[in-house]
């Protein structure tokens, strides 16, 4: 049976295949077919944009009232969206497998999928901001400091909006747990891109279930559901085979894309520079003097 979260993810362009030609800019200096927002699955780009001024507003302000502010904003559009209300019923099935006393969500994409998921199980939700700071808000949306929620011994759910490495979990999440006693025991995120997050997350001892996974069967799905072209597939299987080749193809294939970019500005600017300053670019492929 195909996967729905499949359809979604293109429909709320959530993914986004280039057009022949016209690969995206990484923030690495590299080139690829795709890019992944996975909180446009909110309903849309800008909706997911409200949201997250929601959120910055709400993280700079009182931490106590934090959930209650970015809450009711999430409310509303569960009433409003039908996509993004059945992806948070798919998430909540999973998660109910799953053996623990709360759920936790990193600022600030997490907080997108932690906390409708905590609502809808009758769960306590941590949120854990990138100071690292905590705050407890309990099955009947009663905000405390977490050192007063008596998670000591609890274990937990935390729930992600993407995994690449799981930088985000050694770095920040699994410690900011951990500093109160409790434990990460499950890791459920909406979209893995199989880059080795999942065996990290193994490592650490909360094992990784995800929705989707960034593999060719997922864009192969895509063609047929019509949401990509045969070149668009051609791109992206290209790409997932080798990264590496995938830009230098093209680059050798376009000697003049580089130059374009550079002469462009802004961002297209940025990250054309950074890629020859980082060595991707080959030789060939480099603007003449």
């Amino acid at each position: 049976m195909d996967n729905p979260v499949i359809s979604w993810l293109f429909e709320t362009d959530a993914v986004r295949v280039c057009p022949e030609g016209r690969p995206f800019w990484y923030t690495s200096g590299k080139l690829g077919p795709f890019y992944i927002n996975t909180q446009f699955l909110f309903g849309s780009e800008q909706a997911a944009l409200e949201l997250l001024a929601v959120i910055e507003e709400a993280c700079a302000g009182d931490r106590l009232a934090f959930y209650d502010k970015v809450w009711a904003r999430i409310e509303a559009q569960l009433a409003s969206c039908p996509i993004y209300a059945q992806l948070i019923d798919l998430l909540a099935d999973a998660a109910s497998q799953m053996d623990a006393d709360f759920v936790s969500g990193g600022e600030r994409r997490d907080f997108f999928f932690s906390m409708p998921v905590a609502r809808k199980l009758g769960l306590g939700h941590l949120s854990i901001f990138k100071d690292l700071s905590t705050v407890y808000t309990n099955a009947q949306g009663v905000s405390m400091p977490s050192g007063q929620a008596g998670l000591a011994g609890k274990r937990s759910i935390h729930i992600a909006d993407l995994i690449t490495v799981a930088s985000s979990y050694v770095r920040a999440w699994i410690p900011a747990v951990e500093a109160l006693g409790a434990k990460i025991a499950h890791s459920l995120a909406v979209v893995d891109r199989d880059q080795g997050g999942a065996k990290i997350l193994a490592d650490a001892g909360c094992p990784l279930t995800t929705l989707v996974v960034i593999k060719p069967e997922l864009f192969e799905q895509a063609r047929a559901m019509g949401r990509i072209t045969d070149k668009q597939l051609d791109l992206v299987l290209s790409f997932i085979a080798d990264p590496d080749a995938f830009l230098r193809d093209f680059l050798l294939a376009h000697p003049d894309f580089l130059a374009g970019e550079l002469a462009a500005g802004g961002k297209s600017a940025q990250r054309a520079q950074l890629c020859i300053d980082s060595g991707f670019a080959p030789e060939a492929a480099l603007p003449k003097a």
